[in-house]
């Protein structure tokens, strides 16, 4: 047989052209040992930053005892500690989980509690979520047609209701979320029978979509609906949860508690690992055998989503997240004052972003791309989202400190300047 060799897939396209060889905290370094602030975190994944002593401490000592322990087929400690500590963070009423790897299947996860609990096949989503690449969660995702185009048909029974983004609709909030909250009214009774339909499926901020924080009166209204008609609402915390938004669950902000939690990302720093909870009467709702994975809560994952929770609630990372995310806003916002090519900056906690649009306010991608290199060969990593992508986002690891806010916007400061000349 002849010699062959492998390369990874063409479709993959890097965001930055770093080829990391170590993590440290808030710094990624490539193999010339060149320090990067990496303010991407792995798309929200490593929050208590990279290689955090205490995470690889526990999975180094779990690694040496049980890597693998099929959760269906035997039980091990650090899942049973894991569910244990995570009722402690979780809404009241919330006490079930489920465990599987990414957020994807969370997602899929969640729709099929959702459909057997309700006996109903409809699910609800709003215009620029993400909630997955797979099949199920590519048909309940909408923000961008590069998640759902070429594979169709995809799945039926998806609708989907605007989202109150203000900035786009060119309203304010308050106009965007009553406008947003009536269609939603007209979707139920044009296209998706409040009898038919099982969820509501809604991400604090939208992430992919452009980082579009939902306003609390949205929130709650969705919460309304949700119990005039039976309807499970389900919040799908995977980019949001864990301290992201300055609140331990992203919609802690609105005061509403969800039928449904999906969480993953920041869970386990960096360890693959997501969950849904669910209050014990609706998770009992689930058939027999739809509830598995080979590698769900796998226990290396598990070990290390304890030590994050310690570092979390040790190191006061939920607060530090507000503080420091008030700080990059306003240092964000300072930038945009400054540039009319950034027509908003907009967040919760760690979870900030700048959207460029050109004079007549149409999307400006050009030169959010330009932005985006120029801080990467300012030593500054970030990533871009939004349909167009023309919003340039910033996710620090939640141990960020104020030094480290004010260099990334220095970094910014000069990145944008170039990119508008």
């Amino acid at each position: 047989m002849a010699e062959q060799s492998a390369e990874l897939s063409p479709v993959l396209k890097q965001a930055t052209p770093v080829l990391a060889a170590r993590g440290e905290g808030v710094y990624i370094y490539d193999e010339d040992d060149r320090r990067y602030l990496d303010f991407t975190a792995g798309i929200g994944v490593t929050s208590t930053g990279h290689c955090h002593p205490r995470v690889v401490e526990a999975a180094q000592r779990q690694v040496g005892t049980l890597i693998h322990g099929q959760y269906t087929t035997v039980m091990h400690r650090p899942l049973l500690e894991l569910t244990e500590r995570l009722g402690t963070v979780l809404p009241e009423g919330i006490d079930r989980l489920f465990y599987v790897n990414s957020g994807s299947e969370a997602v899929e996860a969640a729709l099929r509690l959702a459909r057997q609990a309700t006996g109903r096949q409809n699910a609800i989503v709003f215009q620029g979520s993400f909630h997955g690449r797979t099949m199920a969660a590519a048909s309940l995702t909408t923000s961008g047609v590069k998640i759902r185009a070429g594979i169709g048909p995809l799945m039926p029974g998806v609708a989907v209701s605007p989202f109150p983004y203000a900035y786009r609709l060119g309203l304010s909030e308050d106009e965007a979320t009553a406008y947003a909250l009536r269609e939603l009214d007209y979707l139920l009774a044009t296209v998706s029978s409040p009898k038919d339909t099982a969820a509501i499926f809604i991400e604090p901020v939208l992430g992919e979509g452009g980082y579009v924080p939902v306003p609390a009166p949205f929130m709650r209204g969705l919460r309304e609906r949700a119990d005039q008609h039976g309807i499970l609402l389900v919040a799908d915390e995977v980019q949001t949860g864990f301290g992201r938004t300055g609140r331990f669950w992203g919609h802690d902000h609105s005061g509403v508690r969800p039928d449904i939690v999906i969480t993953a990302k920041g869970l386990a720093s960096g360890f693959p690992l997501s969950a849904i909870a669910a209050p014990h009467a609706l998770m009992e709702k689930a058939w027999p055998g739809s509830q598995g994975g080979t590698y769900g809560g796998n226990a290396v994952s598990c070990a290390a989503a304890l030590a994050t929770l310690d570092v979390i609630q040790e190191e006061g990372l939920v607060d530090n997240a507000a503080r420091m995310g008030e700080r990059l806003t306003a240092g964000l916002r300072e930038v945009a004052d400054a540039h009319p090519g950034i027509g908003d900056v907009r967040g919760l906690g760690l979870m900030v972003a700048s959207e460029f649009t050109a004079a007549d306010g149409s999307p400006d991608p050009e030169t959010a791309a330009r932005a985006h290199k120029a801080a990467s060969d300012k030593g500054l990593l970030l990533l871009t989202c939004g349909p167009h992508g023309n919003v340039v986002r910033m996710i620090p690891p939640l141990i960020v400190t104020a030094d480290q806010i004010d260099a990334a916007t220095a970094i910014w400061t000069e990145a944008v300047k170039e990119s508008a000349t």
